[in-house]
């Protein structure tokens, strides 16, 4: 019923890039009827075209046949130039569709990617790695994962854009509309099954080093630690 907050990064990315470079962006979710207002939000942001893909006849339970519902509908708007997502998803967390998406395209794929540039016929973006971030240069089209960074932060569609979003058709399409059967969404395609959710436990004690001075403590620390084998 609303964006996922990883999928208004990756939205506000794919706005700015048309802001940059004059493209045309298609929001794109795969949902119930009540997705159609999140699609408006998206619209009222700067999306110039949006696409629901109707799970009423599927069994998106799990990423594998959300994935391949979003890669039928990619596939059937055809000419694109790239494919956003957002980190994972806001309830799950499974981090799964944007992999799972390229591999159904046959597109390589980016993740963890806080900000990206057209270069060439293709594109330069920064991917977060441990320590840093890598600069990676992609060739043609291609799926990228887009992160929260800070600089990625959703605008807030102003009231005129609310309500002319109101007033833009919105595509729907079904398994029919895209050529897919029930071994495709089925039942039976589910990959995934969920046996347990729960917090793990975590035990921790605290213990205070005592000394008269701070080198005392130092000293008293050192010892502790190497006692326990941590140095």
């Amino acid at each position: 019923m609303v964006i996922g907050p990883f999928d208004l990064n990756a939205l506000e990315v794919a706005v700015r890039l048309k802001e940059r470079y004059g493209a045309q962006v298609t929001a794109l979710t795969l949902g119930s009827g009540k997705a159609k207002d999140a699609l408006r939000r998206a619209l009222a942001m700067g999306a110039d075209a949006a696409v629901l893909v109707d799970d009423g006849q599927m069994a998106p339970k799990e990423p594998s046949v959300a994935t391949r519902a979003l890669a039928a509908a990619v596939r059937k708007l055809g000419g694109l130039d790239l494919v956003l997502c957002g980190r994972q998803s806001g309830e799950w967390d499974f981090g799964q569709v944007g992999a799972l998406l390229a591999e159904e395209l046959g597109m390589p794929f980016v993740p963890f990617v806080p900000r990206l540039e057209a270069s060439g016929d293709g594109w330069r973006l920064e991917r977060e790695v441990e320590g840093g971030l890598l600069v990676v240069d992609v060739s043609g089209p291609c799926v990228a994962s887009i992160t929260n960074a800070t600089d990625n932060q959703p605008r807030l569609p102003k009231v005129k854009d609310i309500m002319m979003a109101n007033r833009k058709p919105i595509q729907v399409w079904g398994p029919v509309e895209l050529g897919l059967g029930e071994e495709d969404v089925g039942e039976a395609a589910n990959r995934l099954e969920v046996l347990e959710l729960f917090i793990p436990e975590v035990k921790s004690e605290c213990e205070f080093v005592e000394g008269d001075d701070g080198a005392a403590k130092g000293a008293a620390l050192a010892r502790k630690l190497w006692d326990r084998k941590v140095i």
